[in-house]
């Protein structure tokens, strides 16, 4: 199973610490029929390469990392799937609405969820890791494989890219002064 007593701690570390964590990171992005087997696939990554898992801060943005790759294959096989039941069943598919339609309760909410669906998914990944995961610029270049440069970059058009989706014409503007994503971490 684990090669020493260490690598078994340091991997119940790992899941005692983090495993609520990247179990939101999947609820939001997959339906929650499959969110919860991606999460325990994140896991079963992690236990298979313990020794290349980082120790301390570096954790959880190396899980985020692995999550975020056993979501793109968990969507591949959702949309294999669908388009295999609609083929077979010569019935349209109508998507089943997300997490966010359970959160939303206001307007502005919605508006700003509509104006994120808009954005490439690379522009909306980054600003999820932004928002919802309160990720660092830092901890963002770690999950994307990148330098912390790249990852401020990529976030500083993403969050303009939103800010244009928001005011495009025939939307109601935010008020000035607000910040469409709030920022978290800590740089």
């Amino acid at each position: 199973m684990f090669e020493s007593s260490t690598d078994e701690m340091r991997f119940r570390e790992a899941f005692d610490g983090y495993f609520e964590a990247i179990t939101r990171y999947c609820l939001r992005r997959l339906p929650q029929s499959t969110a919860n087997d991606a999460a325990a696939s994140v896991f079963v990554v992690a236990w298979r390469k313990i020794d290349k898992m980082p120790d301390g801060d570096e954790t959880l943005p190396w899980l985020y990392g692995v999550a975020r790759n056993e979501v793109r294959t968990f969507r591949r096989s959702l949309r294999r799937s669908t388009a295999l039941r609609i083929k077979l069943s010569g019935q349209p598919s109508y998507p089943v609405a997300g997490p966010e339609a359970v959160v939303i309760h206001n307007d502005d909410q919605a508006q700003l969820i509509r104006a994120l669906k808009t954005l490439r998914s690379a522009d909306q990944e980054i600003l999820r890791l932004r928002a919802y995961e309160n990720l660092s610029v830092n901890q963002i270049a770690v999950v994307l494989g990148c330098t912390p440069d790249a990852a401020k970059k990529r976030c500083s058009r993403a969050t303009k890219r939103l800010r244009d989706a928001v005011d495009r014409p025939g939307r109601r503007r935010a008020p000035t002064g607000s910040r469409a994503i709030p920022e978290g971490g800590d740089g």
